[in-house]
């Protein structure tokens, strides 16, 4: 299944996407994450109907951001201070990070991930009553 990569930026209004892959010519808009997802999808096999290809799912839809709209999404959510603590970051460095005021390695950017994606997966795990 192919993958398509949108970057996805905030915006005064909301939020503005455009697709990673030159050959693809979609970008949208919206408030909220899922709504850009839902207009992409719908942009994106307007497109394919126009052109006779198959249409796409969500699944096909890969949503990117970076650590500091992130975290300005997320951020009432997610609170820097806790991730730091749980991938053993210093919170001044990772602050730092999120507000644009330095820029992480890739190495940094890597760690930084793969602690919200292992958090995330536990929570998903979960069985609360």
């Amino acid at each position: 299944m192919k993958k398509y990569e949108f970057i996805v930026e905030k915006t005064d209004t909301g939020f503005s996407a455009y697709a990673k892959d030159d050959d693809v010519n979609v970008g949208t808009t919206g408030k909220t994450i899922t709504e850009i997802k839902a207009n992409i999808l719908e942009a994106f096999n307007l497109l394919n109907e126009h052109q006779n290809k198959k249409p796409i799912t969500t699944e096909n839809i890969v949503i990117q951001l970076d650590l500091n709209q992130f975290f300005e999404y997320y951020g009432d959510l997610i609170k820097a201070q806790g991730v730091a603590k749980r991938i053993g970051m210093n919170q001044s460095l990772l602050a730092q990070y999120i507000g644009g005021d330095k820029k992480p390695s890739e190495k940094q950017t890597t760690r930084i991930i793969q602690g919200l994606k292992e958090t995330a997966k536990e929570i998903l795990e979960l069985d609360i009553a």
